[in-house]
């Protein structure tokens, strides 16, 4: 891609972001649910868990998250800290797709066990580089005794090259910093510029599409390839184009 061309699609990719970068996204996507919160913990647990849960039909995601949390209370991490056996019954009427009650009872069990040591969630991703963040949280979240292998496929690492859609939207939700009132930009121990894109199948194909991306797998190999590619259109903020690329593909398919 030329010079030329590059700020040709910048502009087009910055207007977009304008358009879509809006209190109005927020409605009809899942990072509705932690906004229904003001406490730090309430919005990095049901954030997460949102975030985990984020597969298939945004409304399907949503309604299933909204259920969760009315399940919890409505007040995730005192739930969370508080909950009696009785109350992890209830849970157990909850599943998504393939996350199942034995899912929920680790999320639980993890969430209980971090927060008795840590004010934050975000002391738990650590590295000198994205990949290294979330290499070191995955070993943080399965390290408990009770750990199930199966919950491993909700909770993705790069080490198995996967593109890690799911943590890095959540980590987009937690660290973004604008004026546009969507991601909560709460969490300050990593840059923005090191953030990288939330490959989706819709991110996926318009990126194909605009010439961003050539690989032809969705794995953690094309995210680098992608973000190094927005990198160049916005170094101090590569993931802000998440909202053009996303929106393009879902809102603008004619």
């Amino acid at each position: 891609m030329t010079h030329k061309s590059r700020q040709a699609l910048k502009l087009i990719l910055d207007q977009k972001v304008e358009l879509y970068n809006q209190p109005s996204f927020i409605k009809d996507d899942p990072i509705s649910i932690p906004h229904r919160y003001h406490k730090l913990q309430d919005i990095e647990i049901s954030g997460f868990w949102t975030a985990m849960l984020s597969w298939g039909q945004r409304k399907t995601i949503i309604n299933k998250a909204n259920l969760l949390m009315e399940m919890m209370d409505d007040a995730p991490y005192d739930f969370i800290m508080n909950h009696s056996d009785v109350d992890l019954k209830a849970l157990l009427a909850f599943k998504h797709r393939t996350f199942q009650p034995d899912d929920t009872l680790y999320f639980v069990s993890f969430f209980k066990d971090y927060y008795s040591r840590h004010d934050s969630l975000q002391d738990a991703f650590k590295g000198k580089d994205t990949a290294a963040r979330l290499t070191s949280f995955h070993n943080t979240f399965f390290a408990l005794p009770d750990k199930l292998e199966r919950t491993r496929k909700h909770v993705s690492t790069p080490t198995r090259k996967s593109s890690c859609k799911r943590l890095n939207m959540f980590l987009r939700w937690m660290v973004r910093k604008d004026n546009s009132g969507v991601d909560f930009g709460i969490w300050d121990t990593i840059s923005p510029a090191d953030l990288m894109i939330p490959l989706d199948v819709h991110v996926f194909k318009v990126s194909k599409h605009l010439g961003l991306l050539k690989r032809d797998k969705t794995d953690w190999r094309a995210v680098e390839e992608l973000t190094s590619q927005l990198r160049l259109l916005d170094a101090a903020d590569p993931v802000k184009y998440d909202y053009a690329l996303f929106s393009m593909g879902v809102l603008e398919k004619s």
